[in-house]
């Protein structure tokens, strides 16, 4: 009977195989192709206190954004095409942080459920459709086995726009593909906001990185662990923003526009890359040590925001 790793090989050398094929129908210098259709991207902004655990649907995004917020917590931007969930949750407010993020995709559908006055025009402004429960009420719902904030879903059947079933994450250039070398074996990497903490342990048997964050193992609402093929642990600037919460707590955030380093967790091996995205409409392209495009273990990809 073949292993999971066995399995995991063969489907890394199909996805490569995709991946030339595709790249001879795309436009030169590789990010987004102009031949292949683009993603529908639904993009929702998920409670990570511990008030607010566990979520539903995370486990169903191709990417998942960790930043830090207000009082060193963090919340989550999880960014769904290649499937949807019946439900999603629970949905929390959208900060600046977000904004620059989703401009790599396009005309992408945000999920939140609100804003801070002040950042209402930037959102109004930003190349996005915006969905707060306000302009899509049938869409959101709140549970009643939590309390609120931390109670409100949105079913994405009722969102208009399909998806297109094209993965967010090979949408912005990032390739799934066997392993470069020069990796190192690692078994477990951890990142630390001021309030918040994140570990990734690597399972063999899974060929994953279960995620545990404030040091319990993290679930889906259905109880399963939570796991990522791939982790990439970004290096980035996090400055005060002009906005704050209610509380008057000043809003960090997080620059994902310029360079800078990374490291790349896949496949029980780390690797230390580059990271680069010129402009806000640029994807974010990782090379390794090599000038190489980095690649992904196919699966779903965690990308944290680690503050330099």
């Amino acid at each position: 009977m073949p292993t999971s790793r066995t399995k995991r090989s063969a489907a890394a050398a199909l996805a490569a195989l995709t991946l030339v094929v595709t790249a001879a129908c795309s436009s030169s210098g590789g990010g987004k192709t102009t031949s292949a259709p683009r993603a529908k991207v639904l993009a929702v902004k998920i409670d990570n206190v511990a008030a607010a655990r566990p979520p539903t649907g995370l486990e169903k995004a191709d990417i998942v954004y960790v930043e830090q917020v207000e009082a060193g917590l963090s919340r989550l931007l999880a960014a769904y095409s290649s499937a949807l969930p019946a439900v999603i949750g629970p949905v929390r407010s959208a900060r600046e942080t977000d904004l620059e993020l989703l401009r790599q995709f396009d005309d992408p559908t945000l999920a939140y459920s609100g804003a801070q006055s002040a950042l209402r025009p930037s959102i109004e402004a930003a190349p996005l459709d915006a969905l707060p429960p306000s302009k899509a009420p049938d869409a959101y719902f709140r549970s009643g086995d939590r309390d609120a904030p931390h109670n409100l879903y949105v079913r994405p059947g009722k969102i208009p726009g399909a998806s297109t079933g094209v993965n967010a994450a090979e949408d912005i250039g990032l390739r799934f593909a066997a392993p470069p070398p020069g990796g190192a074996p690692v078994d477990e990497r951890t990142v630390s906001y001021p309030s918040a903490l994140f570990t990734f342990t690597w399972a063999t048997d899974r060929d994953e990185w279960l995620v545990s964050m404030d040091k319990a193992p993290a679930r889906t609402a259905s109880g399963d662990r939570i796991g990522a093929a791939t982790v990439v642990l970004q290096n980035v600037d996090v400055q005060p923003s002009r906005f704050r919460d209610r509380g008057g707590n000043t809003s960090p955030f997080s620059a994902t526009v310029g360079s800078g380093s990374a490291e790349v967790l896949r496949d029980g091996m780390s690797y230390d890359v580059a990271w680069e995205r010129s402009t806000a409409e640029s994807p974010t392209g990782f090379t390794t040590r090599d000038g190489e495009p980095m690649t992904f273990a196919t699966g779903q990809v965690w990308i944290v925001l680690v503050p330099n």
